[in-house]
């Protein structure tokens, strides 16, 4: 679980929901769907989230600070993410979208998946996507599950990271406003996610982070950064402090650079940063640019799916009409 969050699973499959673990399970779309999930169709998953826009919007509420994963190109995630988004910009948090992008084989699911990104992009207020064809060069030879599980661990953790930076103590705190400064206005996104060990831990976890195989680390054109890092007892100020520096060089002078520092038992003898940096070009991820936005305006993308906590309830939605 998250510590301080609460996950939500949404889906229009029941049998699937069932499987998942969640604070909350919400079955969207029974009257269309029969609870067998959406065929791949984005409009049916648009539809479902409609009808159940009422319950989605008890449950968010409350939420200050929303990350949006699913996996683009399909029926609900593409269909659902976007009124998810909307709902969550109407309660005035802050909605940073996770997405995967399918791959390269999948044609049409290429095409839906873009489609889908344009519409979250006009929602959220950040977007980052994964892209899932890195799996093929970095975990070709794992089990399909256990390749899949690689990147779900990845955005688990950097939702976990930021979520537990914002609600607990930490070295040098990152609060809820400044997630607002760097996300609120950041276009396009891109993550960073490094770990090291031991001897030269400071020089070597930036390494990791700018040269992770899964992850696009163009960041060309950032107007902003979130830096998180976690390090043992032994992390020191100055360590942390050099890592944020090494990792954001190479920034323009006037980038936003916001950074926090937390020290976690668990992580005796190691560092680990993940960064997100707003405002950037890059090729592999939906930009402002292509739908003719100016640069600097909201919108960027994101995909997680987390790992979540047990729960066993599926709140059967009743349709508006």
């Amino acid at each position: 679980g998250v510590s301080g969050a609460e996950t939500i699973a949404i889906n229009t499959d029941k049998q699937h929901l069932e499987m998942v673990q969640a604070d909350k399970k919400i079955l969207v779309g029974k009257s269309l769907t029969r609870g067998l999930g959406a065929g791949g169709y984005p409009e049916v998953g648009r539809r479902a989230a409609e009808l159940a826009r009422g319950t989605l919007e008890e449950v968010l509420c409350d939420a200050d600070l929303v990350f949006i994963t699913a996996g683009m190109g399909g029926g609900t995630g593409t269909g659902t993410a976007p009124v998810v988004a909307d709902i969550a910009k109407q309660n005035d948090a802050i909605v940073v979208g996770m997405v995967s992008s399918p791959f390269r084989v999948e044609r049409a699911r290429a095409i839906k998946a873009e489609e889908g990104l344009e519409e979250l992009r006009s929602a959220a207020d950040t977007v980052i996507v994964l892209d899932n064809n890195r799996l093929l060069d970095y975990v070709p030879n794992l089990p399909i599950e256990q390749a899949f599980s690689v990147m779900d661990q990845l955005i688990a953790e950097t939702v976990k990271g930021i979520s537990e930076t914002i609600t607990q103590p930490s070295l040098i705190n990152l609060d809820y406003a400044d997630v607002r400064t760097i996300m609120g206005c950041g276009g396009v996104a891109v993550m960073l996610v490094g770990e090291a060990r031991n001897q030269d831990r400071g020089d070597a976890v930036v390494r990791s982070a700018l040269n992770h195989p899964l992850l696009d680390v163009d960041y060309m054109g950032a107007t902003g950064c979130l830096v998180h890092i976690t390090g043992g007892p032994d992390l020191t100020l100055l360590e942390a402090e050099k890592v944020a520096h090494e990792l954001t060089y190479e920034l323009d002078s006037h980038a936003n650079v916001i950074w926090g520092a937390r020290i976690n038992k668990e992580y005796e003898g190691r560092v680990r940063v993940m960064a997100i940096m707003t405002g950037v070009q890059s090729a592999q991820i939906l930009g402002p640019q292509s739908y003719g936005e100016p640069q600097g305006q909201k919108n960027d993308v994101i995909e997680i799916r987390e790992v979540e906590r047990n729960s066993n309830s599926i709140i059967d939605v009743i349709p508006m009409h």
